[in-house]
């Protein structure tokens, strides 16, 4: 044993001792150091991965470590070291670089994400081709489809080389199908029935609409949250030590179906015990105690518990102490199912604000920002105020983002900066603008519109437009903040031009002239009342046929007092042979006799009014006041939003009450009162309830002794009850009555149409045509001063459609009517206050921000409709909001 020992000793020294004697007379000192065979990495990036310098004396071993220093850079495929003397010469191969990378058939992960992710990583265009990496990629990527549910997704790769040592890489993917749920087991439950457990699943087995929201396509993400919906479920209840023991997902053979199973504990009901709150308070615990939700002896629950938490901490944030750290402390006791809770505060050091700093606002000012500012600089900071702040600068409109950063001040422990960055949004607008209703047909408009003019936060417009029934020409200034407490200043400077008539009102036209000066004082952070002081000019048209309450006909005078009749002539004939220039609008036999009598547009003429037609019918409104008014008008607006958007919102309330009237000794003296309201409710992440309300009334005062009609409230259409036509529900006008002459004596005939047929002699014989087309004779809608709408909506988020913000679907129930408290006594339709008479619809609408701008439609269906009302199914506009 002892020999050979010996030998083995004897052999490693003669085997080993001329390399070592070799390598020692191999050790040379670098003179220089030379790169060859590089293309695209730098000299530079080679010499900083060498762990030698000139001037190093090295062996062989050593310079071992220079080629596995290299290839640790990845750049190179082969590496060979040469000497020249005492110069060390580094030859090189590079690897290929990426010329190109192009990815086909992938959908359900967009192609920026994944070029992205591979740049990440090392792989992009320009870079070096590492192989590994294209094959972690590759590895990853099949990984995310699993995760997703698709189990069959496969994932391709090939490489070509191109010259000049380059390489295309082409990444092929299949996606497959995501499979299906067919079913979701829970075991272990109890107390709960399954399906009560299952509705809080997201996820869900196949059903009647599972093409539309895929909710049974597994995924791991989606299981994983369901799981800790269910712990939740079970801990707000009481159930402290609920447990899911755990979780199976099985795959069908074909890779289409998933099949789920669950298994918990459900455990024990435990009830609060004792309450108590430890560490340093800072404010008396009384007031502690106000914030918490949890009740000793009832049952225990996590979301009151942590709720409690949170309320503490923004209480404590309040006081300045931002940093402050609330925790809760559980003593379970399971013989007794009792939790005992502890809050221990820790509020650490006040905070105080050192400096606001507000970036990106590049346009506008920073005192427009600072303004909006509730927390103030050298003051305790405070959670709500600085949150508060934020919100004031969303609500600006001027921003699409607002971030808020607080950052430490180096150096001190109870100092921090606030850092607002905002990035600007178009806050004006200078164009043309061209839209499309039913109800006012082709709408062409242009304007100069800045909300931020010249980024003071100003509000500086022009605006005309014209449609079939309203031409506007218009200036408006607003300064929010007109002195520094935020009282805002505006005015109005407008003429507007309505023909009623076009707009399912009865026959008249409007022409208004005037100005409006408002001031406005907040009262909250969310409240504001504003007054104002306004001036019109109005001037009433009324049309060839106006309504008895606008003004009467007959009344024992000439048709000219209604009508220009100076260009008329008689082109009345007695056969259906119109003359030039006249179209017939009325006809009939109204003597039985076989001949037609017809009446033209032209065939009016100037005539006394026969004694034998005069009427009874009481003075309209232009009869007794004129047709042309100067009033002066005071008014008050209370207003109070807290909807978290501008348009489109889903959370949060608004009110506005208006009361409105004419100062004594205006031509007309009338005044209105007008509350508009709506309610948010969210009903979950993508489901909200909107309440909608809409209520009026007005009435004359002194010499006058109802409301002006043309101030009358109306009910139809967008915005109050759709399915029924823009401003026909509610009282309804009394036809006029005309006077036409025609030759020959006409006897005999009825007729239900308020037109007359006289002789051309004077003699006082008068006959009713039996038929006429110049009006209908339930009249037109006519409004009233008394208005009562409701609405209630069920919005959802629009499939198929990734971005929600600018689109909002609703299914909706319109409630709603127009009544009158001195109704005349030919009128129909027209009631007082009855809630039995409320008109009801059903249906679906689409309101969509575009481009164009906004587009909104619906499709309803009234369902408690009588002969007057005018229905309208299908309703849409585009360019204009409702």
């Amino acid at each position: 044993m002892e020999l050979a020992k010996r030998f083995f000793l004897v052999f490693i020294i003669c085997f080993f001792l001329p390399s070592l004697v070799l390598a020692q007379n191999d050790r040379f000192r670098i003179g220089d150091i030379r790169v060859e065979g590089l293309q695209r990495v730098s000299a530079g990036s080679v010499f900083a991965a060498l762990p030698l310098n000139v001037g190093d004396v090295v062996s062989t071993t050593e310079l071992q470590d220079v080629t596995r220093a290299l290839f640790r850079t990845g750049y190179f495929d082969d590496i060979q070291l040469k000497r020249e003397e005492d110069v060390l010469i580094i030859v090189v191969e590079e690897r290929p670089s990426v010329a190109s990378i192009s990815i086909d058939g992938n959908k359900a992960i967009e192609t920026e994400q994944l070029l992205e992710a591979m740049e990440n990583a090392g792989l992009s265009e320009g870079l070096i081709f590492r192989r590994a990496v294209l094959e972690g990629m590759s590895v990853e990527l099949q990984r995310q489809y699993v995760a997703q549910g698709r189990y069959d997704a496969t994932v391709e790769t090939d490489v070509q080389e191109l010259p000049q040592n380059r390489v295309a890489v082409d990444i092929t993917v299949d996606e497959g199908k995501v499979a299906a749920i067919k079913h979701i087991n829970i075991v272990g439950n109890s107390v709960f029935e399954t399906d009560e457990l299952l509705d809080l699943f997201e996820l869900e087995t196949t059903g009647f609409m599972s093409w539309m929201n895929n909710k049974d396509k597994y995924a791991k993400e989606k299981l994983e949250g369901d799981i800790e919906r269910l712990e939740s479920y079970y801990l707000d209840r009481g159930y402290l030590r609920f447990n899911v023991d755990s979780t199976q997902v099985s795959l069908s053979p074909d890779k289409k179906s998933i099949y789920v199973t669950i298994n918990i504990s459900e455990g024990e009901v435990y009830k609060v015990g004792k309450i108590e709150m430890a560490g340093d308070l800072i404010v008396p615990e009384e007031n502690y105690r106000r914030l918490i939700l949890l009740r000793e002896d009832n049952d225990f629950s996590q979301v009151l518990m942590t709720t409690t938490t949170q309320r503490i901490t923004q209480r404590l944030g309040n006081e300045g102490y931002t940093f402050a750290e609330v925790k809760e402390i559980t003593d379970i006791d399971d013989e007794n199912h009792t939790v005992d809770i502890t809050f221990y505060v820790d509020p650490q050091e006040r905070t105080y604000v050192r400096r606001i700093n507000f970036r990106g606002n590049t346009k506008t000012a920073d005192e427009v920002l600072r303004r909006e500012m509730r927390q103030m600089e050298g003051a305790p900071a405070s959670s709500y105020k600085i949150e508060q702040s934020k919100v004031r600068l969303q609500r600006l409109g001027y921003f699409a983002s607002v971030d808020m950063e607080t950052v430490e001040v180096p150096g001190t422990g109870d100092q921090i900066d606030l850092e607002y960055t905002v990035e600007e949004q178009p806050s004006g607008s200078i164009g043309a603008s061209i839209g499309f209703s039913q109800d006012s047909g082709i709408i062409l408009g242009a304007n100069v519109q800045q909300d931020n003019f010249l980024g003071t936060g100003k509000r500086v417009g022009f605006n005309i437009s014209t449609s079939s029934y309203r031409d506007a020409v218009s200036f408006n200034y607003l300064d929010p903040y007109y002195t520094a407490d935020g009282v805002s200043r505006g005015f109005k400077v407008f003429y507007v031009a309505r023909d009623l008539d076009e707009v399912n009102v009865s026959s008249y036209s409007v022409d208004s002239l005037g100005f409006d000066l408002t001031f406005g004082y907040p009262l909250s952070e969310i409240e504001q009342i504003s007054f104002g002081l306004g001036y019109a000019h109005d001037e009433i048209e009324t049309g060839i046929a106006p309504a008895q309450e606008i003004a009467s006909t007959p009344a024992g005078t000439t048709l000219d007092q209604y009508v220009n009749t100076s260009d008329y002539e008689d082109c009345v004939t007695t056969d259906t042979t119109t003359s030039a220039n006249c179209t017939n609008i009325a006809g009939g036999n109204p003597a039985g006799n076989g001949t037609n009598y017809n009446l033209y547009n032209e065939g009016l003429v100037q005539t006394p009014i026969p004694p034998s037609a005069e009427t009874n019918n009481p003075d309209g409104f232009v009869d007794k006041y004129g047709n042309k008014y100067d009033n002066f008008s005071l008014s008050t607006t209370w207003r109070k939003s807290t909807l978290n958007r501008g348009r489109l919102a889903t959370r949060g309330h608004s009110q506005r009450v208006t009361g409105e009237f004419t100062v004594p000794a205006s031509d007309l003296e009338f005044w209105k009162l007008h509350y508009r309201g709506q309610y948010f409710q969210p009903l979950s992440k993508n489901f909200t309830l909107r309440l909608r309300t809409r209520l009026g009334y007005g009435a004359g005062y002194g010499d006058l002794e109802e409301l002006p009609f043309y101030e009358h409230f109306y009910a139809g259409g967008f915005g109050s009850v759709r399915g029924f036509k823009r401003n026909t529900l509610g009282p309804r006008s009394t036809p006029a009555q005309g006077y036409f002459t025609l030759p020959g004596v006409v006897s005999g005939g009825s007729a239900a149409f308020p037109v007359y047929l006289c002789e051309d002699n004077n003699t006082g014989t008068c006959q009713k045509l039996a038929t006429s087309t110049l009006d209908d004779p339930s009249g037109d809608p006519f409004g009233g001063d008394i208005l009562i709408e409701g609405s209630m909506e069920f919005i959802f988020p629009m499939p198929f459609v990734k971005d929600q913000r600018s689109m909002q679907p609703a299914i909706f129930v319109d409630a709603g009517n127009v009544f009158d408290t001195d109704c005349g006594a030919s009128q129909l339709n027209c009631t007082n206050i009855d809630f039995s008479e409320l008109r009801y619809s059903l249906g679906i609408g689409l309101t969509w921000i575009t481009g164009f701008g906004p587009l909104t439609f619906s499709l309803a269906k009234p369902f408690n409709d009588n002969q007057y009302d005018e229905t309208e199914t299908f309703q849409f506009s585009l360019g204009q909001m409702f």
